[in-house]
């Protein structure tokens, strides 16, 4: 603890935001460049150093907060790099990417502000890279098992790294035709560039570990063929099948997925295509769904130049503070959020007859029905108020004029469509995720799930937990029956909740 008063005389400050006007011209990351390092040894001053730090357990990854907040406020980066690559193989990630529930389980949160341990985890992880802390890591020694990998997300290159510098030769085969899941075509570039994830790529290839793009497992390569050939399977694929709306309408042209929408853009970023054929440019877009996806649509929906944008939440607006009664202390709570998208779309105001302080978003509004022209074209959202059992207020219809409706409703399991469940003869939980044991493992010999094709979709921390988990069980069942690994979760472990 490098200032015992820290948190009593430091405010926290975040990483400041560059201006809207400027950010929503280009598709760099919406931060100030270089500004986070000044802020984070003070901020990481905060730090109480707890008895209990609530914020490990906050955490699957069990990241070594404390340790590494002492380490930078002494700005003893390479150290610290050590601590946070000890349990967290891509910080980078999730210091750009993850809702940081150890900050809602920061011990200082209980009535101020929390540490920015997210700000601070950033700044770590692009320290290394810049000082060159974050090396390969190849194994001394190959033990002769091999490990297959299907997909490339999180859970994926989490578990291919652990098993690879344990010794084992991994291959991860990905169905896209460039490697990262969601992270590369799901994610904007607005949210993380991809120089990010291609670099630690680069590492992994460095390690040892081989990547087979384009190839999908159960149409590409046989599933049953895939098996034989590899000592264990690592399935990763995600929860790739999306949730509908289930409403008249669905069927009019103009309608379509996020992640149907949010791929292409990424590809217009790394010079595939020259526009989308999904572009929002001059349209008025209304995304149905309020959660982070529906946010991505909205940000990437901005910077296309759509006319206006409207995304639909059907949850009642939350509150700014913690209700201690039903969300409590060191829980994750629903709170009024503004996004960077949402600052844009305020600042902007893209919506519709926006209000004064409209942020594009409409809270407790569900959809009711699409309407289009002669041409089968979307027109305009039919929608309706809801109570907080999700019930049509009476009353309170209206329309939206619409010709892009994006669908944001998140993802149900994986994709049984490829072939693969079917080809290695996967047992699936009644909710469509893959069935696993206490040891990660499947009804196949061999196979294992991990991420969100087991979990159900999740967070990236809890995906990156997953891959560590699941490498330490397959390292297990290669060797003598132990491992080296560590195994921040188990495969029933959940979030904590009240």
């Amino acid at each position: 603890m490098a200032d015992p008063k820290g948190f009593l005389t430091t405010p926290r400050r975040d990483r400041p935001r560059r201006p809207v006007e400027e950010r929503v011209r280009d598709w760099d990351e919406v931060y100030v460049p270089g500004a986070l390092l000044p802020l984070v040894s003070e901020q990481a001053d905060r730090c109480m150093d707890c008895g209990v730090p609530f914020c490990h357990e906050a955490c699957p990854l069990g990241n070594l907060i404390p340790d590494w907040n002492d380490l930078v406020s002494r700005e003893d980066w390479r150290a610290a790099a050590e601590r946070l690559h000890a349990t967290n193989n891509f910080p980078e990630f999730t210091g750009r990417l993850c809702p940081a529930p150890c900050e809602a389980g920061c011990v200082l949160a209980i009535n101020q502000p929390a540490v920015t341990i997210k700000d601070v985890e950033c700044a770590i992880a692009d320290r290394a890279w810049a000082e060159g802390f974050a090396v390969p890591v190849p194994p001394d020694r190959l033990s002769g098992r091999t490990v297959a990998v299907v997909g490339s997300g999180p859970a994926g290159l989490a578990a291919a790294q652990q098993l690879t510098r344990a010794g084992h030769t991994v291959t991860v085969y990905e169905r896209d035709d460039r490697l990262g899941g969601l992270m590369r075509y799901g994610i904007p570039e607005f949210k993380m560039e991809k120089r990010h994830l291609e670099r630690r790529i680069e590492q992994m290839r460095a390690e040892g570990t081989l990547f087979r793009t384009s190839t999908t497992v159960g149409r590409d390569v046989g599933a049953a063929e895939l098996r034989a050939r590899h000592d264990a399977v690592v399935i990763a694929t995600g929860a790739t099948v999306w949730r509908e709306l289930a409403v008249p309408g669905r069927e009019l042209t103009g309608v379509h997925q996020a992640m149907e929408y949010l791929p292409l853009a990424n590809r217009v970023c790394a010079g595939d295509l020259v526009t989308s054929p999904l572009s929002a440019a001059g349209r008025d877009v209304v995304i149905v769904g309020g959660g982070d996806t529906g946010a991505d649509c909205l940000g990437t929906a901005v910077r296309e130049g759509a006319a206006s944008v409207t995304q639909l939440d059907i949850y009642e607006r939350p509150g700014t503070v913690r209700d201690e009664e039903t969300e409590p202390w060191p829980t994750y709570p629903k709170l009024y959020r503004l996004f960077p998208a949402h600052e844009e779309a305020r600042a902007l105001r893209t919506a519709p007859a926006a209000a004064e302080d409209s942020d594009a978003r409409l809270f407790a509004a569900s959809a009711l029905r699409l309407t289009g022209d002669a041409a089968g074209r979307v027109r305009a959202v039919h929608l309706v108020e809801v109570d907080a059992e999700r019930r049509p207020v009476p009353g309170t219809e209206r329309v939206l004029p619409a010709d892009l409706v994006l669908l944001a409703l998140g993802f149900l399991g994986p994709d049984r469509a490829d072939g693969l469940v079917s080809g290695l003869g996967l047992e699936l939980e009644p909710r469509g995720t893959i069935a696993r044991d206490a040891g990660f493992a499947t009804n196949v010999p061999g196979v294992f799930a991990a991420g969100d094709a087991a979990r159900g979709q999740s967070l990236i921390v809890w995906a990156i937990a997953e891959g560590r988990a699941v490498a330490a069980a397959v390292d297990r069942r290669l060797t003598d029956g132990t491992t080296r690994l560590p195994a921040p979760i188990g495969p029933y472990d959940r979030p904590m909740r009240a």
